[in-house]
């Protein structure tokens, strides 16, 4: 189908920048964009009739460590790398709050609990001996004296079969997941930012001058910049980027008659994490133990993965009731060697952010302001080249 004069005119060009992505780094992007000059025009493209990565199919944990995982880390990254990291993730939660409001995105604090099972004791003795050292590393970051603390109390409180181990993080919390996606989409909406969903974008045409992007039915659309925030899927239009799509898949149960979750939890290095929701419980995770198959952009389901959740469910999370399997989905998350973001101008006209490392909720509002700082960056520089 051709486009009329007046469509492409209207609805297809004269952009300042078009953004690739409406998930948390894209809309966050273009709202840093447009609180910096209010006069921009800004379009967001995004292939799905809805946000199609993970920041709608995420479990709303607002989170940015566990014990474990960040001692997996400091091994993996080095003590520094791992606390600037984690510093982030922090900031990030607090700007996406602050531009939010708590009550928009309906966040609640009270902190989230990493899991411990009879059959982990040296797994456990190993987090229980860093605890201290933990609370003086991250003190700086969250202002907390004792962000970790042992709470095995509990645990006859939420019914768990086969746990002999809980630490709280006291600092994490969690936050509905399409509230904060619709308020966001309000803000941008509000300030003038335009979205076409269902627009695929095939091929990027970067010029001296502008950046052309195909989209599919031979549709084009073309914009000054060009702000690449696909996370999993960016390597389909940037090969050459060290960001690798990885699945996540995530259930829902049917509600139950007798809920004694009240909070969030986190298992295995985080590979595995549960809430309560609406008298359900949300359990994901899983990756780890295909790694070989859930290494890909495909939101398909993973049978295997699914039957090992509700296993963990039937036998040990909920021994007590299990109503049943209500819904079940993926998400694509953007991972690589290291856990850190890909934040950077890879040409004239354009700049990637990307690899959130399955940390999207904290990393993205940040990220999408760094890159629309960049961005900015990039149009001074052209002005002051003009007038010298």
């Amino acid at each position: 189908m051709q486009l009329s004069y007046w469509e492409r005119k209207s609805f297809m060009s004269d952009f300042d920048t078009v953004i690739i992505g409406a998930g948390i780094v894209g809309i966050s992007a273009a709202l840093s964009l447009i609180e910096h000059d209010p006069s921009m025009k800004i379009l967001i493209v995004e292939r799905g009739f809805l946000p199609s990565g993970a920041s709608t199919k995420n479990a709303g944990f607002a989170c940015f460590g566990s014990v474990s995982e960040l001692l997996d880390d400091f091994d993996k990254m080095g003590e520094e790398s791992t606390l600037n990291l984690v510093a982030r993730r922090f900031a990030g939660l607090a700007a996406l709050r602050k531009r939010t409001g708590d009550d928009e995105i309906f966040f609640r604090p009270g902190g989230n609990y990493e899991v411990f099972k009879t059959d982990e004791e040296d797994f456990f003795s190993h987090c229980h001996d860093n605890i201290h050292r933990l609370n003086r590393l991250v003190k700086e970051i969250t202002g907390v004296d004792d962000t970790y603390c042992i709470c095995d109390k509990k645990i006859q409180n939420f019914g768990f079969s086969d746990v002999s181990h809980l630490i709280l993080n006291k600092c994490e919390g969690r936050l509905d997941t399409g509230m904060m996606m619709q308020k966001l989409l309000t803000l941008a909406r509000t300030a003038g930012i335009v979205f076409y969903f269902g627009a695929e974008v095939r091929q990027i045409e970067d010029e001296s001058t502008k950046v052309t992007l195909r989209l599919q039915s031979e549709y084009y659309v073309e914009a000054k910049q060009l702000i690449v925030a696909t996370n999993g899927f960016a390597r389909q239009l940037l090969p050459e980027l060290e960001v690798f799509p990885a699945r996540n898949q995530v259930l829902v149960t049917h509600p139950y008659k007798n809920m004694k979750l009240d909070s969030c939890f986190h298992y295995d290095l985080g590979y595995f994490y549960w809430r309560e929701i609406d008298g359900r419980i949300l359990l994901g995770g899983g990756r780890n133990l295909f790694p070989d198959t859930e290494y890909t952009d495909s939101l398909s389901i993973n049978p295997d993965i699914q039957e090992h959740l509700v296993q963990m469910l039937k036998t040990w999370i909920t021994p007590h009731e299990f109503p049943g399997i209500d819904m079940q989905w993926s998400g694509i998350l953007g991972i690589g060697k290291v856990k850190f973001p890909i934040i950077k101008q890879i040409s004239e006209n354009v700049i990637v952010a990307v690899r959130m490392g399955g940390m999207g909720v904290a990393l993205g509002t940040l990220a999408g302001h760094e890159a629309a700082e960049l961005m900015l960056g990039i149009s001074t520089a052209r002005t002051t080249d003009v007038v010298s």
